[in-house]
């Protein structure tokens, strides 16, 4: 699948859950899945100050596999001895961050590319889309490991091997919202007023497409965070000992049977994460759509 085509498509598959989540009308679609995502927002980026958890790393052998409730380890610890809790929520902050910053990056760089490309039309996008399906062309999937195989692993260097997905895609969107802006009577009126290219796709444009780029984005949030997840799952992202959500799932495979919880756990929070995004992403898409 191509690059662009796999935050595309993955934002946009359907699932079960959020068919049926989907149903809740009024106020609640967006308030219910906007809720969730605050209390994981302040649980990982509040916790750790506000009650003070253990180190995610360097916990004692000693203090190995503790179950769960022991004595200053609400969720136990895992195989090295480190506290689960506070892995989780650390694992929470480097899982959102970088599907954040991703999606952040594909918004202004790929949203902007788009715009200018939709608007100026002719050979500047002829020029531009030629451009972007060169990066398409490739297999997304070989292509982000590849990229993440030579940068090495670490936030920074996984940050731009998964900018990879989001550029191209966010410039298709924000070139074909674009093109349906391009031909509105405010837009010919503006330019028949004398403003300039820059000056129209900044006053009159971006506003117009910011609504279905910034849907877009939770919705990428999502797909990101599950791309970012089978990165370090595979060894390819976040490195250990730094705890994500991925590598967590990763290293809690070798006690699946003794302690299911050390997989279960962070796979909650990552489901849980990407499903109030897409649900989120989805409800404000209806609202938008129908004004």
């Amino acid at each position: 699948m191509a690059g662009a085509d796999a935050l595309q498509a993955g934002a946009e598959a359907p699932s079960p859950c959020r068919f049926v989540l989907a149903q809740v009308t009024g106020p609640l679609d967006v308030a219910i899945p906007a809720a969730i995502l605050l209390l994981i927002l302040v649980a990982c980026f509040g916790l750790p100050a506000a009650v003070g958890l253990p180190s995610p790393v360097g916990g004692s052998v000693l203090e190995a596999n503790l179950p769960p409730f022991s004595a200053r380890h609400l969720l136990g610890t895992d195989l090295n001895g480190n506290d689960v809790l506070s892995r989780i929520v650390h694992g929470g902050q480097a899982s959102i961050a970088i599907a954040v910053s991703v999606n952040v990056i594909g918004l202004l760089l790929g949203g902007t590319i788009g715009a200018v490309s939709g608007y100026l039309g002719r050979f500047v996008d002829a020029l531009i889309m030629r451009v972007l399906d060169v990066f398409i062309a490739f297999p997304s999937l070989v292509l982000v490991l590849a990229v993440a195989q030579g940068l090495g692993g670490g936030v920074l260097n996984t940050i731009w091997s998964l900018s990879l997905f989001s550029v191209p895609a966010f410039a298709r969107v924000a070139r074909s919202a674009t093109l349906r802006v391009r031909g509105q009577a405010f837009v010919t009126s503006a330019e028949l007023s004398g403003g300039g290219p820059s000056r129209n796709v900044l006053r009159h444009v971006a506003p117009n497409i910011a609504p279905q780029l910034i849907t877009f984005a939770l919705l990428g949030v999502g797909v990101v965070m599950v791309i970012e997840g089978g990165l370090s799952f595979l060894g390819f992202g976040i490195e250990a000992p730094r705890p994500s959500w991925g590598n967590m799932i990763a290293q809690g495979q070798q006690g699946l049977f003794t302690r299911p919880s050390l997989v279960l756990l962070p796979s909650s929070m990552l489901f849980l994460t990407v499903l109030s995004c897409n649900l989120l992403g989805e409800a404000l898409r209806r609202r938008w759509s129908a004004r």
